[in-house]
Order: C-alpha cells, then sequence, then structure tokens
C-alpha cells in the first residue's frame, strides 16, 4: 500500500505525493493542520493523517493536538509501543489532560505494563475522565498489584456508574419462578459464538445438553452462525439475533421467551451488554465461563467457578452467590482441525525452546523477570513468543528490549506475528515446553498448547484468572506442572527443560492423556452444570 491512497485523500490518484506535500505547505495554523487530520483518521487513512499531525508541530511544537494525533494514529495503527511517546509527551505538555492519561493507559496495558496502565487510568479519573472507571474494570483483574478486594471495589465503582446511566423500570418485568416446571429454558448470552476455538467450553456444555430437561435458547450479538457452530444444537433450539437491538429491546426478547435461566457468557469482553442484566429479564441471573473475577453488579444472582478457582474463603469478594462444578469449571473437546503432534523440537534443535502464544497484555514486567530467569538457568535454551501484538516491527522492538535490558541475548528470542488458526496452532510443533503468563492466565491458549502435546508451566496464583490454567491442569491428572509460586514456576520449567526423555513421553502422551480426562468430559461437564441449574432453581 502506498502511503497516500484515493481512500484516505482528496487527491487524484496520478499526482497523490505532489498533491499531499502542497496541502500541507498550505497550513500555518497548527489546529486547523490537525483538523483535517482528524478528518482523514476518521476516514481510515492513518498514514496520511499522520502527516498532518507532523505538520502541526512543525508549525507549534507545543500543540498537544498534534502529538495526540500522532499517538491516535500509532494506536489505530496497532503500534501500541510506538505510541507510548506521543502521548507521554501530551502529558508533559498538558499534565491534568485526561484524555492523553486515558489513552497512555491503553497502550501501555496493550504492551503489557498492567500496573502503570492502573496508575495511567487513575490519574485520568482523577483528571475529570469517569469513564475511564470501565477501563480500571475490564482490566484489573490483570493488574499485578490489584487484590480480590480491590477487583471487587473498583468493579463496583464501575457497575454504579452504569446502573445510574439506565433508567430501569422494574415494573415492566415481573418474572416469577415455576418451581414445579419440569423443562427448565436456560438462555446463553454471547458476542462471541461465531469463535469456535475460543468457545469450545460452552459447545461442549451445549452440545451435551438433556433436551429432554431443559430449552435451550442462544442470544446472539451476531446476526449468524457458521455451519461448524450449527452442529452443536438440535432441531428445537432457538437461536435469537440481537445484533442489533438495543439493552431495552434485548431484555424485552429475553423476557418475551420466559427464560428461566439466563446465563453471560460475555463478562467484560463484551460490556457493552451488562445493562441488559439489569432489567432483570429472567428469573435467574447466572455468570459462567468468560468471567475470572466478580461481575460488581448485583443483579447477577450467581457466579459459576469451581473449588480451584474460588477457595471458599474468597467468596466475600465477589458480589454474586458463588456456586461451584464438579471438576473444573472449564471443560472442552475439539471438533475441528487441528495439526498433529510431533516429536518435541529440542531432539532436533539440540537445544530447548520454551514459547508462548499468550495475548501480549498478559506479558507483564514480571512475567519477562521470570522467562529471563529461566532462560539464564538453561543456557542453551531459547524463547519463542507469538501473538497479534509482534505482527507490527515496532511492538517486537519494543519486546525484544525488555529481554535485552534483562541481559538476555536477542538471538535467543524469536517473534512471530498473527496468523490463520491452523497456521497459529502448528506454531507449536517449534515449541518444547509452554509457560503460562501471570497473574493472567492463558485459558484458551493453555487448552491448544496441551492439546497439541505442548507441557504448560503455570502456578498456583492469588486469584480466580490466576488459577485458569490450575483447575485444567489439576483436572486432566498433570498437577506436576502447577508450581507454588513463581520460584517454583522457575524451578519446574528448568527442571522438564533438563529432562528430554520426559519431554519425549509427555509429547506423546499428552493428546490422549487429556481427551480421556474429566476437562475434556463434555458430558460429565453437562450433567454437574444441569444438576447446579437444578438446585438454584429450587433454592
Amino acid at each position: 500500500m502506498t502511503p497516500f491512497t484515493k481512500r484516505s485523500s482528496p487527491f487524484s490518484k496520478g499526482d497523490q505525493g505532489r498533491a499531499l506535500e502542497k496541502h500541507l505547505r498550505s497550513f500555518s495554523n497548527a489546529e486547523l493542520c490537525c483538523q483535517e487530520g482528524e478528518k482523514i483518521l476518521q476516514k481510515g487513512g492513518a498514514e496520511v493523517a499522520l502527516r498532518y499531525f507532523q505538520r502541526a508541530v512543525q508549525l507549534d511544537s507545543r500543540s498537544m493536538h498534534g502529538w495526540f494525533g500522532q499517538g491516535m494514529v500509532f494506536t489505530t495503527l496497532e503500534e501500541f509501543a510506538e505510541s507510548l511517546k506521543f502521548f507521554r509527551k501530551v502529558i508533559k505538555l498538558g499534565p491534568t489532560l485526561a484524555i492523553a492519561h486515558h489513552n497512555l493507559g491503553r497502550s501501555l496495558h496493550e504492551t503489557g505494563q498492567a500496573d502503570a496502565a492502573y496508575q495511567s487510568f487513575r490519574k485520568s479519573i482523577d483528571s475529570g475522565l469517569v469513564s475511564s472507571r470501565k477501563e480500571v474494570a475490564v482490566t484489573m483483574p490483570g493488574f499485578p498489584s490489584a487484590s480480590n478486594s480491590t477487583v471487587l471495589l473498583e468493579r463496583r465503582k464501575w457497575a454504579d456508574d452504569v446502573l445510574r446511566s439506565v433508567d430501569i423500570n422494574a415494573a415492566e418485568y415481573t418474572v416469577e419462578k415455576d418451581k414445579a416446571r419440569e423443562r427448565l429454558r436456560v438462555g446463553y448470552v454471547s458476542a462471541f459464538f461465531h469463535r469456535e476455538n475460543w468457545m469450545k467450553p460452552v459447545w461442549g456444555l451445549v452440545g451435551q445438553h438433556d433436551r429432554e430437561k431443559f430449552e435451550i435458547h442462544l442470544f446472539s450479538d451476531r446476526a449468524k452462525l457458521n455451519q461448524d457452530i450449527e452442529k452443536f444444537l438440535e432441531p428445537g433450539d432457538q437461536f435469537h439475533d440481537m445484533s442489533d437491538l438495543s439493552n431495552k429491546e434485548a431484555a424485552d426478547l429475553i423476557y418475551d421467551h420466559d427464560i428461566d435461566i439466563l446465563v453471560d457468557l460475555n463478562g467484560y469482553s463484551y460490556p457493552g451488554r451488562f445493562p441488559l442484566f439489569l432489567y432483570k429479564p429472567a428469573a435467574l441471573i447466572v455468570g459462567w465461563f468468560n468471567m475470572y473475577a466478580t461481575t460488581g453488579f448485583d443483579c447477577f444472582d450467581y457466579l459459576v467457578g469451581d473449588e480451584c478457582v474460588i477457595p471458599r474463603d474468597e467468596e466475600k469478594h465477589y458480589s454474586e452467590k458463588i456456586v461451584r462444578v464438579d471438576g473444573s469449571y472449564l471443560t472442552f473437546s475439539v471438533g475441528y482441525n487441528v495439526p498433529d503432534v510431533n516429536e518435541p523440537p529440542c531432539i532436533a534443535n539440540g537445544h530447548v525452546t520454551f514459547g508462548s502464544l499468550i495475548s501480549q497484555y498478559k506479558i507483564t514486567d514480571k512475567v519477562i523477570e521470570a522467562w529471563c530467569e529461566i532462560l539464564r538457568q538453561c543456557k542453551n535454551s531459547r524463547l519463542l513468543i507469538r501473538n497479534a501484538f509482534l505482527g507490527k516491527a515496532s511492538n517486537r522492538k519494543y519486546l525484544l528490549s525488555r529481554f535485552v535490558n534483562n541481559g538476555i541475548a536477542q538471538e535467543r528470542i524469536s517473534m512471530l506475528g498473527p496468523a490463520a488458526h491452523y497456521q497459529f496452532l502448528e506454531t507449536y510443533s517449534q515449541i518444547d515446553i509452554a509457560l503460562d503468563a501471570f497473574p493472567y492466565n492463558g485459558g484458551t491458549t493453555t487448552t491448544e498448547a496441551l492439546w497439541q502435546g505442548v507441557p504448560v508451566i503455570t502456578w498456583w496464583g492469588d486469584r480466580w484468572v490466576s488459577r485458569t490454567s490450575a483447575t485444567l491442569l489439576q483436572h486432566a491428572g498433570l498437577e506436576a506442572l502447577v508450581a507454588k509460586d513463581v520460584s517454583d514456576y522457575v524451578r519446574l520449567a528448568t527442571d522438564l527443560a533438563s529432562n528430554q526423555e520426559g519431554l519425549v513421553t509427555l509429547r506423546r502422551d499428552l493428546r490422549n492423556k487429556l481427551a480421556g480426562s474429566k476437562v475434556c468430559d463434555t458430558t460429565l461437564f453437562a450433567r454437574s452444570m444441569e444438576r447446579l441449574y437444578r438446585e438454584i432453581w429450587q433454592a
């Protein structure tokens, strides 16, 4: 793509470069130049918009709009590491500009600097941008400095903001439980039904539901299901498209279908739908699958977890009543095409390759410190990281610098960007041992690594989101891969790296071991969830 295209340019194609330069030189006022850049950025012309913001700061080096606009261009291009210096420049010029602190927080979070992001969001709120509470609520469980109590506090604050913004007339919905009803109507709410790999636990449950005892409704923010997903549904199941509906209209739709138990599968991955549940359009509101912490909303009656992720002494940190299934609260089956399991690459390479395909925002400074210590102790080892963030050269350069600053030679680090899902999974053929992140564990990432025969090293954290991998490993019979703390995490990784025979055995047996374990027994899990539904219905 040329840097000046028809899509983003008001000029003719044949003379774009000269026309752009002439138009830029015509500006003598920095603010007017920024306004032109804003128009172009909104139309999708990020690279061209950048030239206008650069021209603005040439005209006025103290143009906060010009510096901020450059930061927004790089954010739009998902070059989050590059955007940091521009938002910091804006803050230096205007220390109380709330939106600059907000956007700096977003970029810090994307680069894995979670605690620094929290401080920026706090400054944004203190400077008057109350909407930053939403960002805090969404990202809070992954902040290393956070605790269960602060997660509850911050999510309650945002829940209160949402409640004040919604006009609720409780008299509109008079839902009463019919305890004598034998076939319960269960509704599942999600914006992600189309993502088969991510939604494996959901489709495992839906596919195994007993239709004689449960009537299944899907309320979707995506208009259609693809054919791969439809295989999990039965003829009597009902699919409802609410993608074009407001929260009030969606609540009306659910209420009209007389749903008994409404289960939110979105959590904070789609927070815009939380107001839907404030209307209480079903007799019981339940959260499951994509929660990882309290919602902070009193409209949720129950939250589904297990003994591992929510110990009894942590229930006080939840606004919902906690109920637990037997075993892991997540199970899964893989019904789509995946690569075969190959031999561990250390056999051919002559060295162990650690790896992580986890999202970049989970790779905090503490995670990098632990990974660097593992590399130091395993002298000839390598580390491979792959995620969407690393699709940009500026982001790769930034992440690499964090390892180099910790004393790791750059040739020991490999970084890859996004890929189609099958190709993404093929990356595990290059990895001997997968390293989990903390405090925000992998979920889908952990299950996919294990299914590809790659052992995952994790440790038992201090909150739900820090134990997601632990509950999967524990119920797959792989509790030996769960460390008790960070130092034990390093020890487990280095010990396994020195045991090539053990790696070969794990690689050969892991998929079959997993498939035969409780964590892949979706039928058993469905019966457990159905018993739980009956229990809370009769409570």
